[in-house]
This record gives structure tokens, C-alpha cells and sequence, in this order.
């Protein structure tokens, strides 16, 4: 295991600390997405496009109310990326079979594989940075996460687990 490379101080709670935090945040979060950029540019997408696959793909039948919920973004906006998904053939919608007025989206094998490629890359990079960790800092990892997800959303994100 890796030692880290400055341990946190006992007044982890000042602003240098909060700044450190913020930093490691955003460098890790850039460069564990930027091992998928290339995929995606490869296919004339961006990171909205995946966010998109990769939920898809854990819930399939996933509403597009739910997406939206998900991703939190304007409807206009997951509809652009849903009708090129859909144009691609990356994904597929159908009504509902309680509610037709809804749409549930499913990828299709095409989608499947593009996911399927884009998680490995991403995988791959998440599960060198854990190893190098060590267990206990993985688990104190998610608690940092989960903690800045207000409670109004954590079902949401724990229905995921499941």
C-alpha cells in the first residue's frame, strides 16, 4: 500500500485542508474522466453522453423522469443527448407498460458494448487508486462522498445499490 502523499492534518477542517480536499477532488475526478474522452470523442460524444449510458445501463427500463432526476439537468438538454444516443443506436425507448406516457430506455447491444468499454477504462484507473489506498481509506473515501450528497437525494443514490 501506498503511503499517501501528505497525511491529513489533525485540523483537517481549515481552509488549507478544505482547499487540499478540493483539489484532490477535481485532479482525480478530471483524470479518471479523462481516461474516457477518447473513447467518446472517437464516437462523436461527450461526458453528458455517457453519464447518460452508464445509468442506463445499471437500471435498465429507467424512466427519462428518472434520468433527469439523476442527472440533474434540464430536459431540453437530456433530450439532446437522448435523441442522438437514439439516433446512433446506442440506446432504445418504449412506453411503459403501466403509464405509456412513459419512456424507458434500455441500451441497446451496440450501447451495451460502448458502456461496457468506457467502464473497463474507468475501472481500470479506479481500482489501481483503491488498491494503492488500502481498504480503510476506500471505506472513508465513500463516507466523504456520501457525505456532500444532501439527504433530500441519498435514497436516490442508494436505490442504486440495489
Amino acid at each position: 500500500m501506498a503511503a499517501p502523499t501528505q497525511s491529513a492534518s489533525p485540523l483537517f477542517l481549515r481552509e488549507p485542508e478544505i482547499r487540499r480536499g478540493i483539489e484532490l477532488l477535481y485532479f482525480g475526478y478530471s483524470h479518471m474522466t479523462r481516461s474516457i474522452d477518447r473513447g467518446l470523442a472517437n464516437q462523436g460524444l461527450g461526458r453528458a453522453h455517457h453519464r447518460a449510458l452508464y445509468f442506463i445501463a445499471r437500471q435498465p427500463d429507467l424512466t427519462v423522469s428518472h434520468l433527469l432526476a439523476l442527472l440533474a439537468i434540464t430536459k431540453q438538454s437530456l433530450g439532446r443527448v437522448l435523441n442522438e444516443l437514439t439516433e446512433r443506436g446506442l440506446i432504445e425507448s418504449r412506453p411503459g407498460e403501466r403509464d405509456r406516457r412513459q419512456r424507458l430506455l434500455r441500451l441497446t447491444e451496440t450501447g451495451a458494448a460502448l458502456e461496457s468499454e468506457l467502464f473497463e477504462a474507468i475501472r481500470a484507473k479506479l481500482s489501481a487508486a483503491y488498491a494503492s489506498a488500502g481498504q480503510s481509506a476506500v471505506g472513508g473515501f465513500w463516507a466523504v462522498l456520501e457525505g456532500l450528497i444532501p439527504e433530500s437525494e441519498k435514497a436516490r443514490v442508494q436505490a442504486l445499490r440495489e
